[in-house]
């Protein structure tokens, strides 16, 4: 696993902005491997691959908090560079990426810059042919971490329908993606679509952002089949068999690694009565519910920064603390139905609902997992399920590729 100090020197080795592995521009196709430096440099880094394209235009960029290069935000990166940046639209969590998952993020004006900041998590989703009608291009650089419910995806889509209806250019700056290692888990239903799943992929989809965005367009799964115009600025020094590690926290819940693995597995339990952690020290690495078997790992969830109405509240729970699991075994493990049959076989039956029928079958794509894990199905038996359509998936990712494979 990369280490986060590792990537820092690194970057900051390759003089921040213009690093020595990106000095030519790329159009979607991967950049070489700088020799210099055996850690993942994000597409931002490479700013000779987009900054023309930038001058005297009026640009719009969506991002968050993790759009830094080498620890300067991208929004002062481009300022300084003269760039007219105009506003900045901003994913769930906010630009600061502070708020609370699924909590209202109201648009302002950043006192940093000066700009405005226009929220994509709410009523508007979609920026506006309002919003876009003085901007030239816009620009995605977001940190997602390659699991279907996490929205950041779901942003990138309506920015993407609304640059096509409008005719805006859209440039993707790509990230690594910390679960980009493998695919697994159930594909989405189209009945299911939702914030948490627009698309017709498993929880764990093997691709960066950047590729992503690359799928949505090819496959035409915008509104009406429409395209946008599309570039994406690749990652250098990366492959889907790279252990990336998340120099930034993505958001206030995933505050380490282990976090990002086992989210994929994890939140699940928020489509239950059972707790994933929220309101504790160890979000996404923790759960259980007070009417666990006593005796066990115990905690206390408690409003705090980033979860200020936790499940359980106040109430002491029991369950499996998975903090002190290596980094190692949980990216080797993947995504895993494991923890959440266990808690059902021990709730199930005590519990007057232990489901949230219809948050927990969004998170699952369909209501095919909720009435398996009902009917006693065995995880092996559960994975047989889906695995025609995890290899129909496969061969619609594999058109996008911009990195060697797994």
């Amino acid at each position: 696993m990369q280490t986060v100090v590792g990537i820092f020197l690194c970057l900051l080795l390759l003089n921040c902005e213009e690093p020595a592995a990106a000095t030519q521009s790329t159009r979607g196709t991967p950049q070489q491997p700088d020799t210099a430096c055996p850690y993942p440099i994000p597409g931002s880094y490479n700013t000779p691959a987009y900054i023309n394209d930038l001058l005297g235009k009026n640009v719009a960029v969506t991002a968050n908090h993790t759009a830094k290069i080498a620890g300067i935000h991208l929004v002062d990166t481009l300022l300084r560079r003269g760039i007219a940046v105009k506003k900045v639209f901003a994913p769930e969590h906010g630009f600061r990426g502070m708020a609370d998952a699924g909590d209202k993020v109201n648009t302002y004006t950043d006192a940093r810059t000066g700009l405005p900041i226009v929220s994509l998590y709410g009523k508007n989703k979609k920026p506006s042919a309002e919003q876009l009608s003085n901007i030239d291009v816009v620009i995605v650089d977001i940190q997602d971490v390659g699991v279907r419910f996490y929205t950041y995806i779901s942003t990138l889509t309506y920015v993407m329908e609304a640059c096509a209806e409008n005719g805006k250019p859209l440039i993707v700056l790509d990230r690594p993606n910390p679960n980009g290692h493998y695919i697994d888990g159930p594909v989405l239903n189209a009945d299911f679509t939702s914030f948490v799943g627009m698309h017709s992929v498993p929880v764990v989809y093997g691709l960066t952002i950047g590729e992503y965005a690359k799928m949505v367009n090819g496959e035409k799964w915008l509104k009406g089949g429409a395209t946008c115009d599309l570039r994406v600025v690749p990652c250098a020094n990366y492959s889907h068999k790279t252990a990336y590690e998340l120099p930034i926290k993505p958001s206030p819940n995933l505050p380490n690694t282990r976090s990002v693995l086992l989210y994929p597995s994890l939140c699940f339990f928020e489509g239950t009565v059972v707790s994933a952690g929220r309101g504790t020290a160890h979000p996404f690495q923790l759960y259980g519910h007070p009417h666990y078997p006593s005796g066990m790992f115990s905690f206390v969830p408690e409003a705090m920064p980033g979860a200020k109405y936790p499940k359980h509240q106040g109430k002491k729970c029991y369950g499996t603390f998975l903090g002190d699991v290596s980094v190692s075994t949980l990216y080797e493990q993947g995504f895993t139905l494991s923890y959440l049959l266990a808690t059902y076989a021990v709730l199930g039956n005590n519990e007057e609902s232990f489901f949230n029928p219809d948050f927990f079958d969004k998170l699952a794509g369909s209501d095919r997992l909720r009435k398996q894990i009902i009917a006693g199905m065995s995880e092996v038996a559960i994975r047989a399920t889906w695995q025609d359509e995890l290899n129909e998936y496969k061969k619609i990712r594999n058109k996008y590729l911009l990195y060697d494979d797994f």
